[in-house]
C-alpha cells in the first residue's frame, strides 16, 4: 500500500480588526458584568439606554462615551486622512 502525503490545511486568515473593536469588546464585557444585567435581568442594550441608573457603573458610561467618540471620528474627514492620534 503506497504512503499518502497530505498537505496541511492552510490556516484561515484572521478577520481584520476594525478601528473601534477593542472599545466595543470592553463595553460589552462591562455591561454584561454589571448589576443591571446580572441582578435586574435587563439586556445590555436596555442598560446602555439608562443614563442615571446606579446599577450601571461609571466605567461603562465612560466606555460608552469613548466608543461614541471613536465611531464619530471615523466619519470626520480630517481624521480619516491624518489618522487617529494616540492609536
Amino acid at each position: 500500500m503506497p504512503t499518502k502525503f497530505y498537505e496541511p490545511e492552510p490556516e484561515k486568515p484572521s478577520k481584520p480588526k476594525r478601528l473601534c473593536d477593542g472599545l466595543r469588546e470592553d463595553l460589552k464585557n462591562c455591561l454584561v458584568n454589571s448589576d443591571c444585567v446580572q441582578k435586574h435581568g435587563m439586556t445590555p442594550k436596555q442598560c446602555l439606554m439608562l443614563h442615571d441608573d446606579p446599577s450601571v457603573p461609571d466605567e461603562c458610561v465612560k466606555l460608552r462615551m469613548q466608543f461614541f467618540e471613536c465611531k464619530r471620528s471615523m466619519l470626520d474627514m480630517r481624521n480619516r486622512f491624518r489618522g487617529k492620534k494616540g492609536y
